[in-house]
């Protein structure tokens, strides 16, 4: 099963953990609907006051949709199954404060979860990329979501520059996408230990901070949302264009 749930009832932290590190914690249809049970679940959890956001393994936090996932799509710009919609906390009515710990690769579907997190720890060797121009395809919920999070000349490069760049941790630290910054494999015990402060408050002025926090950012985030679907119907190459492209793809790639 994929992910896991660790919870500390002494403290009021929970770890959810994405764990396919042999996929580069890749999402796949299942575990799009295990995260977002759990979300779910942790909404009735009251002795689960923060949550930590990690995943198995050094190599990647997430690269984002599982490639081998087949998604069946009507033929209309007008309808649209996106299976990672709904695979983060705020998308399951969970308005509980959620720290994402990133270490390695973080890139294309792995936005999903860190737009829906109050904010990100990372380990120096962190990477944040997203690839759908690369393969053809339109990123728009991914860049509605980082919109939000960093300024506009910064996310645009980083959608529109595709796999050729890879954003370092320092550079996301120095552009506000992550609020703090660790040695390579410390993320989780600092993401713990900034949950563990918040845990200790009460929840009704944790929980309501959040619920405001969003508020500020939620319509802009629907009207972006809402947009999305047809872009994507829009731009996208089809499926075998995409996947020759991919099989195509060259390691060559700079850090900044």
């Amino acid at each position: 099963m994929t992910p896991r749930l660790d919870t500390d009832k002494e403290t009021g932290v929970a770890v959810v953990t994405l764990d396919r590190p042999e996929k580069l914690n890749a999402i796949d249809v299942p575990t799009a609907r295990q995260l977002a049970e759990i979300w779910r679940q942790l909404r009735f959890d009251d002795t689960v006051r923060v949550i930590v956001l990690t995943a198995a393994g050094t190599r990647a936090f997430s690269t984002g949709l599982d490639r081998d996932t087949v998604v069946p799509q009507p033929n209309s710009p007008y309808m649209q199954d996106d299976p990672l919609l709904h695979i983060g906390p705020k998308s399951n009515d969970l308005w509980k404060p959620v720290i994402a710990a990133v270490e390695g690769m973080a890139c294309g579907g792995a936005f999903y979860l860190l737009g829906e997190s109050e904010f990100i720890v990372a380990g120096e060797g962190a990477r944040f990329f997203d690839p759908h121009t690369t393969y053809g395809m339109v990123s728009a919920y991914e860049s509605v979501l980082m919109a939000q999070r960093m300024p506009y000349g910064e996310v645009a490069r980083m959608m529109l520059m595709g796999t050729a760049e890879r954003v370092s941790a320092r550079r996301a630290y120095e552009v506000g996408l992550v609020s703090e910054l660790t040695d390579a494999g410390n993320a989780l015990g600092a993401a713990v230990e900034r949950a563990r402060v918040i845990a200790g408050y009460p929840p009704e002025g944790v929980q309501g901070t959040v619920r405001a926090l969003w508020a500020a950012r939620e319509a802009a985030h629907a009207q972006g949302f809402a947009q999305a679907p047809h872009l994507i119907a829009l731009g996208n190459l089809p499926d075998d264009r995409q996947n020759q492209l991919f099989t195509e793809r060259t390691q060559n790639f700079r850090i900044r």
